[in-house]
């Protein structure tokens, strides 16, 4: 080894070299009684010598009068003065490659980052906080449930709806449970079956029958129960029957005419692609928040996105399946947009009043069934509306 070499006979650990005849330029320096390290006072960790407290150096400033940066020895009067424990060490201005070691050694651990898993091997939620993967394979998996009933047998439609009117009721009933309404359940699934299989068999004008007879088994089922439970129930019991199963049949009516699979269809797409264009323009273009208080996540740019995307994909539906102007279908998208939004934050207000995040748990990356109904419970009126305009005006 060199002379010039700094270590100077001595190896990285502080040992004497293996070679007997190097020099050792630092012998005038050494610490009688210590001499395979002279400077293990000054090593961290462990304290100095006779006890004296040490602490990491802030700056280079701090170093020692030799370029020290290890530890620094601090005077016995003044050791009150310094924390028994080393603080935060901002990054060195200058650092050597001592000083930028021990630097990264003693900050804080960097966050997760974009990563696919955390610390802790969690999967990493998408920035809209859902489990990305999940809810496209759970979305793709309903989207193919009703495009077969559709497809293969009309009737098949119908049990569909109810289905999911019988476990919307459910979902809603137990989430309202928790303001200490307890809705009756028996009668508000009965009414489901009922008020979508009139829907079916008699038309819209059976609607309104199906829900008076809901909420009047409704009102029966707690009077048996006392006057007590029937104020504090009967609000619960309405809410219930006219957002679900209500707002839902309107689907049964879509499928009726000869066109009704590609109405249906059509109503479908437009909320899909209302919900995946603000999902990718609030994820890359979202600034300006839509409703804080009631959905923090949803903004301006998103709200944007869902009526762009809604109204090209529903004028080339239009176009291509129902033989219609395009124009129409840019109105029906924006409108199908506009009202699925709104449903959307309807929920979130009454999820965040009920102090819930989903309304289940039943369905990977969505939350419960109604998260994913909330859209359409408000599109599918509107798109019968709109759609008896258009074969009106034919």
């Amino acid at each position: 080894m060199s002379y010039l070499d700094p270590r100077g006979g001595y190896t990285s650990s502080g040992g004497r070299s293996s070679d007997p005849d190097a020099p050792d330029p630092y012998a005038a320096y050494r610490v009688p009684g210590d001499e395979d390290d002279p400077y293990a006072a000054y090593r961290l960790p462990g304290a100095g010598a006779e006890g004296t407290p040490e602490r990491r150096p802030t700056s280079l400033e701090d170093a020692d009068a030799t370029g020290n940066t290890g530890a620094v020895r601090v005077p016995e009067d003044d050791a009150e003065a310094y924390p028994s424990s080393p603080p935060v060490w901002d990054s060195p201005p200058a650092a050597t490659s001592t000083a930028q070691a021990e630097w990264e050694m003693a900050a804080p651990p960097r966050g997760p980052g974009k990563r696919r898993a955390d610390r802790s091997g969690n999967p990493v939620k998408s920035r809209a906080g859902r489990n990305l993967p999940a809810a496209i394979a759970v979305g793709l998996s309903l989207g193919l449930i009703i495009l077969a009933s559709l497809i293969i047998w009309k009737p098949a439609f119908l049990a569909v709806i109810v289905i999911a009117a019988s476990v919307g009721v459910w979902e809603t009933v137990r989430a309202l449970r928790v303001t200490g309404a307890n809705a009756p359940l028996v009668p508000l699934l009965a009414g489901s079956v009922l008020i979508t299989g009139l829907a079916w068999y008699e038309g819209i004008d059976s609607l309104t029958l199906g829900l008076a007879v809901t909420i009047l088994a409704a009102v029966v089922w707690r009077l048996a129960d006392g006057w007590a439970q029937f104020k504090r129930d009967f609000t619960a019991s309405v809410l219930v029957a006219v957002y679900v199963p209500f707002l839902l049949a309107f689907a049964v009516l879509l499928v009726e005419p000869d066109d009704g699979q590609w109405r249906v269809l059509a109503t479908v797409i437009a909320v899909v692609l209302s919900d995946t264009g603000g999902y990718a323009a609030g994820v890359f273009l979202g600034k300006h928040p839509m409703a804080p208080t009631i959905s923090p996540k949803k903004s301006w740019e998103g709200f944007g996105g869902s009526i762009t995307a809604a109204a090209i994909g529903s004028a080339l539906v239009f176009a291509l399946a129902l033989h219609a102007p395009f124009y129409w279908g840019l109105v029906f998208g924006a409108a199908i947009s506009v009202v699925a939004v709104v449903g959307d934050l309807a929920e979130s207000m009454l999820k965040r009043d009920l102090g819930i995040k989903d309304m289940s748990h039943l369905l990977p990356g969505h939350g419960g069934l109604m998260d994913r109904l909330d859209s359409i419970l408000f599109a599918v009126p509107t798109a019968f509306l709109l759609l008896s305009l258009l074969a009106s005006a034919k």
